[in-house]
């Protein structure tokens, strides 16, 4: 057998079913699915195994069961793409040991979803459009979500799979120990997945609060992966936005000017939402989107800096 699709979750919902129906409709067939929920579940065709615990020790003893040379994980809402296993098999061969595509946002999503997805791929929005988009040419990486990653078993094996210590983050843990171990990583613009997105601004910026913490955090504690410009961004706009905010208390010409900037900003917004939805209708949100996102995610990271011990 080729392949273990590993599969966390809390419990059977219908995004997992819709999962599983399109991992039986893939082209390449050679896999087991492995899914791992809270309690006993019965899913045929599918090996469950339950266990209350968080997603790095479930995709551990996932690894741990599986039969697949290759796993290949993926989160209960998000579902593959017809030939996301095929596809990755020549990554493989050509000696990559971990293999990261695209989450794209399902066209079936919400209104708030895809305001929510075409953010995060927004190259005002950390500049990881990749992530969120088929994009280009395959090119090596060092840091990696597990909403569509695939690696060697032997690998993940090697380096002790994943360290349950950080969630959101052990999957940059991860990618980091497979780096340090001396093995390669790709991006595959053709290893695609479809992820739904979080469901109205409230739950979108607490997603990306969680990022921005846990990124803040890895500033310190793992600087070869985290420690990078497009991280510290949004915390230097979050400081330039309340500066400027209060800039009219004591200068009309600096407000003037902070005006103007944002006023840029928000136009910038408006065209990157029409070139990536070509619809009025979510042009008109996105910038208002991109900037709490900014402001959420700034503030966050901040926090993750000061944050000298990070609880599970």
């Amino acid at each position: 057998m080729n392949f273990s699709i590993i599969i966390p979750c809390k419990k059977r919902t219908s995004y997992l079913d819709e999962c599983l129906k399109n991992i039986k409709r893939m082209s390449l067939k050679d896999y087991e699915v492995i899914v791992l929920p809270d309690k006993k579940e019965i899913i045929p065709g599918v090996r469950v195994i339950p266990l209350k615990a968080g997603p790095a020790e479930k995709r551990d003893l996932g690894v741990k069961k599986a039969k697949g040379k290759f796993i290949a994980f993926i989160d209960d809402d998000a579902f593959p793409d017809r030939d996301w296993l095929k596809n990755s098999l020549k990554y493989f061969k050509k000696g990559f040991a971990a293999v990261g595509g695209p989450q794209i946002t399902p066209r079936t999503d919400s209104f708030s979803q895809k305001v929510s997805g075409y953010t995060l791929s927004s190259q005002m929005v950390g500049g990881l459009r990749s992530r969120y988009e088929s994009v280009g040419s395959p090119f090596e990486i060092d840091d990696w979500p597990t909403v569509n990653f695939l690696i060697k078993k032997s690998v993940f094996k090697q380096v002790g799979g994943f360290d349950s210590a950080y969630y959101p983050g052990e999957d940059t843990k991860l990618c980091l120990d497979v780096m340090s171990a001396g093995y390669k990583m790709v991006y595959a613009p053709d290893v695609v997945v479809y992820h739904h997105r979080r469901k109205g601004l409230k739950a979108h910026l607490k997603q990306v609060s969680n990022y921005g913490f846990h990124r803040g955090y890895f500033v310190k504690k793992f600087p070869q992966t985290s420690f990078r410009l497009n991280y510290f961004l949004p915390s230097l706009f979050l400081l330039f936005f309340l500066f400027g905010s209060s800039s009219w208390f004591f200068s009309g010409s600096l407000f003037y000017l902070f005006s103007l900037v944002m006023l840029s900003y928000l136009v910038f917004g408006f065209l990157e939402g029409l070139r990536l939805s070509r619809s009025l209708s979510y042009s008109f949100i996105m910038p208002f989107y991109i900037l709490l996102t900014h402001l959420f995610y700034g503030a966050s990271f901040i926090k993750g800096i000061f944050t000298k011990n990070l609880l599970k």
